[in-house]
């Protein structure tokens, strides 16, 4: 096998895997991967049955439907050591969500998405389900992406954000090119985003970056809610909560470990 053909095996082998890891705990059945990986069927039914047999997918048998398989478990809670930032933003979130009664959240970045790693419930009976563990969203969606996007260097952020026809497509007008801007502006200047109930009508967003030891925004805490839970006035307040608490958390992660 060539150079070129190995890298475009791995490539399709790391597509199919985040397509499924996208699908989360449902799944996601073989012409449901076929049409949204763009690949022939029998090439996606090759690479699913060679990962399957390594134990990286799993097929439910019962429902045909393709999951993350054991081995991305172990995996995982070995690269947990090298990645704890979960573990060290855990007190974070619970302080958040015990302020504010809201649903606290931790993303991470991962290329041109988000992803939620964790989760803390709050106390106001009325939540919004707009985030969970392992939903991805492009970034400057969502106010996870939109905080992380926002401190970007800025010709990184310009590519990002100019690519915005699947962005538009997916969520609307309210996510192209020009109004994004102005979020991510209004971002910088108040320190947190504001996702006024774009992704889900009336279900509201603040998010904070956190920054990696080199000062890149790699994560972001967030909290969502009601609308009527973050309207003008308290949403100032949820505001300032988060960026302390992205502060403490930045300097957490910045701090040596042994």
């Amino acid at each position: 096998m060539s150079d070129i053909q190995g890298t475009q095996v791995v490539g399709r082998v790391a597509l199919l895997m985040r397509i499924v890891a996208k699908a989360g705990g449902t799944g996601l059945s073989l012409p449901g991967i076929v049409r949204t990986s763009g690949l022939s069927r029998p090439t996606v039914h090759r690479l699913l049955k060679a990962l399957a047999a390594n134990g990286l997918l799993d097929l439910d048998e019962a429902s045909g439907r393709w999951h993350l398989g054991p081995e991305l478990y172990v995996m995982g809670t070995v690269a947990a050591g090298r990645f704890a930032v979960e573990h060290l933003a855990r007190p974070a979130l619970r302080r958040l969500a015990e302020a504010t009664g809201e649903s606290a959240f931790l993303s991470i970045r991962r290329g041109e998405e988000t992803v939620c790693l964790a989760r803390e419930e709050g106390s106001f009976p009325v939540r919004s389900f707009v985030l969970y563990e392992g939903v991805r969203f492009p970034l400057g969606v969502a106010s996870a992406g939109i905080a992380i996007l926002a401190f970007l260097p800025e010709a990184e952020a310009e590519a990002i954000i100019d690519d915005d026809g699947e962005r538009t497509e997916r969520f609307g007008p309210t996510h192209a090119a020009g109004p994004l801007r102005d979020r991510l502006a209004q971002t910088r200047e108040l320190g947190y985003s504001v996702n006024p109930g774009l992704v889900v009508e009336g279900s509201y967003g603040l998010g904070a970056a956190v920054f990696d030891p080199a000062g890149r925004p790699a994560w972001a805490l967030s909290l969502t809610g009601i609308e009527p839970r973050f309207r003008p006035g308290r949403r100032e307040e949820l505001g300032e909560l988060l960026l302390a608490e992205a502060h403490r958390l930045s300097t957490a992660i910045a701090a040596p470990r042994p």
